[in-house]
């Protein structure tokens, strides 16, 4: 018998999570397998989906509290033209 997965890789530096969720395989006949995989993958794809966003998430979140002074300062005026004064 073999072995199907659906997998997602997300992959940075220094870091690599790996997604991934097994489907059901039919020894039916060859149509009804084939529809037993589909609805198989409608089922995995938005659970996948939602995986990955809660971890990419949770990853913006703590990125958010290493941001550095000078890209804090920036985000805070994004969009506004900023005037440096010369001392």
């Amino acid at each position: 018998m073999v072995s199907l997965a659906l997998m997602a890789v997300y992959s940075a530096p220094g870091v690599t999570q790996i997604f991934e969720h097994e489907i059901p395989t039919s020894n039916a006949e060859p149509l009804a397998a084939k529809q037993a995989h589909l609805t198989a993958l409608q089922t995995l794809v938005p659970q996948l989906q939602d995986q990955v966003n809660v971890y990419l998430t949770a990853r913006m979140e703590e990125d958010k509290g290493k941001i550095s002074e000078k890209d804090a300062k920036e985000e805070a005026n994004y969009g506004e033209e900023v005037v440096e004064e010369d001392a």
